[in-house]
């Protein structure tokens, strides 16, 4: 959009070119006319297109040819005034006025032209016959206008237009020479009408039709209306209109950039919403329901696009099918892998598709979360993020490459196959933490050890990976770790790689599992890609983990270097979560922990064990000891006073005493015996219940 338009009036003497702006300005016909109208300037807020507007009045008698020359460069639209009753200046337009704007312009980008037949008022006749074939002949002739400063018609009508040729040009859409629409205004509509397909049947149906004259023009169509635009369509093309739809194309609709600032140590991720939305494009153009996009259906998607956003590296560098399509999954991850990596880009592709269109928001700004810095995670010891990023570092041949397509499920086998011109330094998958699905994005970093950059560097969680049959191999990840990241507190994972060969003594000082146990690092994690089946992926799930909570992952990390971990470090890290959310302490939550930990509490709660448990001990021995129901009804209705306590503690005890050495012999006492066990573990357990759910 221009920042204001500049209009130049230019025709011979006594046509009317002062007497129109003066019209225009004073809504009245001027008595006394100058030979030229100084510039005047018209406020964007009293303009149909909100511009401002400066118009400007060419006199003979006062200004030179140089000046005109001048004028005519400046200008954004001529208007080249003629009088309806003045044959000679209707042919001075294009003996003289039109090859002198033309020798004054660049060829490349003509100014447009507006023919303006003023004094309409003095004739009972148009112009209009003599006038087309003028039109006709020269392309930079936007349209005509008869107008008459007396008597104020189409004086507004006039500059309008005027405007209109600057801010809405034709020439970049239409080539008057073919009589046809250029090829970019081709691919524009057919992007406008594959955007409004919304079920991606190539027929727009009546709500498709509403749903662009929404967007476009915040109104819908009524039905009328409808009807008419299907019988112009009709009328010009041969089976344009079937089964009450149509097929043409619209509107040009500007893709408006939008720039997203993200903070430093700040990421960006897809909201819901923005994940709906793909979802849905996604199911729009799977078109035989196999939750994967073949090479036809990926070309049909990305159609609305000027060019193919995703190479032939994308299927390596996220999950396929076994005919290596792109899956759903996949689909999803190569977005997020944009978006974290390239937001502006993602912004771009998303307009592309019409996101802020079919979404109705105000752009697609609105589909990006960025999240807050890393350190308050870090010092409120929780994360809402859901992309964690894994920069893998290893010397060349130790297995890296290998490690992050097993990442996509892809064993040594399957990886053989793939090309290494298609081959990729990043890999994303999704992994499952506590139940929540997360994205781990993997890149493999540049092995070059002494070109490290900050975005090598800038990670949630660092790989090293090593060969385990290379002697020479963990002396890099050894070096990388102490120069890099032994000072700092990031996560980092040594991955013994090709597991499935003979391990090899490495030639460092210390073995890997001793170097790990000094910097209290997890031990060497075995990891091997040449499998039978699609690799395990359990260590990702354990990478995903120490990323979301790199706090806890030192924990872990100093009881893993002497136990191996195992099991051990999930149920250390699923302690971790029995914590209040808010980490304020302040919150209802952390009232009611801490008055369940106060000391009146506990208190009270032994004496109810004391209470309660005691005498349920003693009845439970009197089963044993072959007690009536009546006797142990009595007993225990008066065991909580002391003394009934007393008295029933010291039958048990003389009874006990009084047990034979044929008792322990006979069956009944032990069936006794286990009825006894028995409901003394049943009455315990529900007592444990109940003080459990004030917990």
């Amino acid at each position: 959009m221009r920042k204001d338009v500049r209009i130049l009036l230019v025709g011979e003497p006594k046509v009317g070119k002062t007497s129109l702006i003066m019209s225009l300005v004073s809504e009245e016909f001027p008595q006394v006319v100058p030979y030229r109208a100084e510039e005047i300037t018209i406020p964007a807020d009293v303009t149909p297109e909100r511009v401002p507007t400066h118009i400007v009045d060419y006199s003979e008698a006062e200004q030179t040819d140089e000046q005109l020359s001048s004028e005519i460069s400046k200008a954004n639209v001529i208007c080249i005034v003629y009088a309806v009753n003045n044959k000679k200046s209707i042919e001075k337009v294009t003996s003289h006025w039109i090859p002198l704007i033309n020798d004054n312009t660049d060829k490349d980008s003509r100014v447009p032209v507006i023919l303006v037949g003023n004094k309409s008022d003095l004739v009972e006749h148009s112009s209009m016959e003599t006038i087309l074939p003028v039109m006709n002949q020269y392309t930079e002739i936007e349209t005509c206008v008869e107008c008459s400063a007396k008597n104020l018609k189409n004086i507004s009508e006039l500059f309008y237009y005027a405007q209109k040729a600057v801010l809405h040009p034709t020439g970049p859409l239409y080539c008057p020479e073919e009589k046809q629409m250029k090829p970019a205004c081709i691919k524009a509509l057919t992007r406008i009408f594959k955007v409004s397909d919304l079920d991606n049947d190539g027929i727009l149906n009546d709500n498709e039709l509403n749903f662009f004259q929404r967007t476009c023009f915040n109104a819908p169509l009524v039905s009328q209306a409808l009807e008419d635009v299907k019988n112009v369509v009709r009328k010009n093309v041969i089976d344009g209109v079937c089964d009450n739809a149509k097929t043409m194309n619209f509107l040009l609709i500007q893709l408006c950039p939008f720039l997203l600032k993200v903070p430093p140590d700040c990421t960006t991720e897809l909201n819901h919403n923005a994940y709906l939305f793909l979802q849905s494009v996604f199911d729009k153009h799977d078109k035989d329901r196999d939750c994967a996009l073949s090479p036809e259906e990926l070309k049909d998607l990305f159609d609305v696009f000027p060019y193919m956003p995703w190479g032939p590296d994308v299927n390596n560098t996220v999950c396929t099918n076994d005919e290596g399509w792109i899956t759903y999954q996949g689909y999803l991850s190569q977005w997020t892998l944009t978006t974290y990596l390239d937001v502006q880009r993602c912004l771009e592709y998303l307009g592309y598709l019409g996101y802020s269109i079919i979404s109705e928001q105000e752009s697609q700004a609105v589909a990006i979360t960025v999240t807050r810095d890393k350190k308050i995670d870090l010092q409120k010891k929780q994360t809402q993020r859901s992309v964690f990023r894994c920069n893998v570092f290893g010397d060349s041949g130790s297995g890296k490459s290998g490690f992050l397509q097993a990442f996509l499920g892809r064993n040594l086998t399957r990886q053989n196959t793939v090309s290494e011109e298609h081959m990729s330094y990043y890999a994303i998958s999704t992994a499952y933490v506590y139940g929540q699905e997360k994205y781990l994005l993997l890149h493999e970093v540049f092995p070059d050890f002494d070109v490290l950059s900050d975005t090598d560097l800038a990670c949630d969680i660092v790989c090293l990976v090593y060969d385990a049959s290379n002697p020479h191999s963990f002396e890099y990840c050894a070096r990388v770790f102490k120069q890099y990241f032994m000072d700092t507190k990031m996560p980092c994972m040594m991955i013994a790689a090709k597991s499935d060969l003979q391990e090899t003594k490495q030639l460092y000082a210390l073995t890997p599992l001793e170097f790990c146990r000094k910097h209290k690092m997890p031990p060497p994690q075995a990891f091997t890609c040449n499998t039978a089946d699609a690799p395990c992926k359990d260590i990702y799930t354990k990478l995903t983990t120490m990323a979301m909570h790199p706090s806890t992952s030192s924990l872990t990390s100093q009881i893993g270097a002497t136990s191996h971990l195992k099991h051990r470090d999930s149920e250390l890290l699923g302690h971790a979560r029995l914590r209040c959310m808010c980490t304020c302490n302040r919150c209802t939550f952390c009232h009611l922990q801490n008055f369940i930990n106060s000391e009146l509490v506990q208190t009270v709660k032994a004496k109810l064990y004391t209470a309660i448990l005691t005498p349920l001990a003693a009845i439970t021995a009197l089963i044993i000891l072959g007690y009536d129901a009546a006797s142990l009804a009595h007993l225990y209705l008066g065991s909580f006073s002391h003394s009934s306590l007393q008295i029933l503690s010291s039958s048990v005890r003389l009874d006990v005493e009084h047990v034979t050495q044929a008792d322990l012999k006979s069956s009944t006492f032990w069936l006794r015996v286990s009825a006894g066990a028995t409901v003394f573990a049943v009455l315990g357990f529900a007592m444990y219940r109940v003080l459990l759910k004030q917990r």
